[in-house]
């Protein structure tokens, strides 16, 4: 058994908020394996790195020997928030299951449990009403729905993002009034894209997919600032704490940022591609950057020009490099296009028939494209 200090220490490692810290060591001191449960409506077809930060701490109590509870919310997915099968350890649920046998008369019982001022405490339901923005009713029931899950499934912790505490903290009141033992609550930070200000988001463009190419995502994290780095390291990264502290002390006494970015870009590259593609991707990149050498699995495309050549902007809109022709002009202007090698200054060059070309925008797109 992982004494409990460093099992603390450990689940508590990114955490925002542990609500109640002494409850869940007197969880812990029992021995037993705790019930870890995490929901996620099934909303989105993809995922980011900021969707792993919660995952990642559900590992956490699952390498300490808790038993995972994985709640996939095909009933409350039909609710929508306003904002199974057990394989070892880790059981998959659907809330379905016990919330379809709850009925009318079970949905009733279950609202009367809850006020109507203390839902409106959440924050985005008190800002709607009072700017007297439409609550439909259905939006009302979303935390005792999920907060009832709790109950059937007697969770001894629930995680989620910081957004999601009003639901948790519900959760927890269901389970005293339904005479269990509350569950212990983490939230987990909603992690910064990298920009390092927004939220990490597919709308906002500064997000690291896991299904990206193993180029795309080293690429994106080397390019994050050093400071943004360790908020990475620490919600992302599978190091032990003690690795982590060893490289801030190094870094401080004056090792290279860099080579620790290099360390956690090939960890997460690693994790969602393999080994043998995270060795590979970060060879490339050196090569690319360091010695000018282009990328082995460059595309190539092969484009039609008009009479009189295919305008450049249309040449990078057309081979995927740039998202609208307005755009092709802007990174032209900020100096952002290369053409073989060169650097391109005049949006108005055309490309002549016969000619093939490897443009380059940015840091990491490349394409051979011949215009015929």
């Amino acid at each position: 058994m992982v004494p409990i200090a460093e099992a603390l220490e450990r689940v508590k490692r990114g955490c925002d908020e542990l609500i109640v810290e002494d409850d869940l060591v007197r969880k812990l001191k029992t021995g037993r394996s705790l019930r870890v449960k995490l929901g996620l409506d099934p909303t989105a077809p993809d995922l980011h790195l900021g969707h792993t930060v919660v995952i990642n701490k559900l590992r956490d109590f699952q390498e300490l020997g808790h038993t995972i509870q994985f709640l996939i919310g095909d009933f409350t997915g039909m609710i929508g928030d306003p904002t199974g099968k057990n394989h070892g350890k880790t059981q998959v649920l659907f809330n379905s299951a016990w919330s379809d046998k709850l009925g009318a008369e079970g949905m009733i019982r279950l609202a009367s449990r809850y006020t109507l001022a203390r839902l409106l405490e959440r924050d985005d339901f008190s800002k709607r009403f009072r700017s007297g923005q439409p609550i439909a009713v259905h939006e009302l029931l979303y935390p005792l729905m999920q907060g009832y899950d709790s109950v059937a499934m007697k969770a001894d912790v629930e995680l989620g993002g910081t957004d999601q505490k009003f639901n948790l903290l519900v959760g927890r009141e269901l389970q005293r009034d339904f005479g269990q033992e509350p569950q212990c609550i983490i939230t987990m930070p909603l992690l910064e894209g990298l920009d390092g200000r927004e939220k990490m988001s597919k709308s906002l463009g500064n997000y690291v997919g896991i299904a990206e190419p193993p180029q795309e995502i080293f690429g994106k994290l080397m390019s994050i600032s050093d400071e943004i780095m360790w908020r990475y390291v620490e919600l992302l990264s599978f190091e032990p704490i003690a690795s982590v502290r060893r490289w801030r002390r190094e870094v401080g006494d004056g090792r290279n940022p860099r080579e620790i970015k290099v360390l956690f870009a090939r960890e997460i590259v690693a994790r969602f591609h393999g080994a043998l593609a995270a060795e590979r991707v970060h060879a490339e990149f050196e090569q690319r950057f360091r010695h000018g050498v282009l990328p082995e699995d460059m595309p190539e495309v092969t484009l039609h020009a008009p009479e009189g050549g295919l305008p450049v902007t249309q040449l990078l809109k057309q081979a995927g490099l740039a998202p609208s022709v307005t755009e092709a002009t802007r990174l032209i202007e900020q100096a952002g296009v290369r053409l073989n090698g060169e650097r391109l200054a005049d949006a108005s060059r055309r490309i002549a028939s016969g000619e093939t070309v490897v443009a380059q925008v940015g840091k990491r797109r490349f394409a051979r494209i011949r215009v015929r």
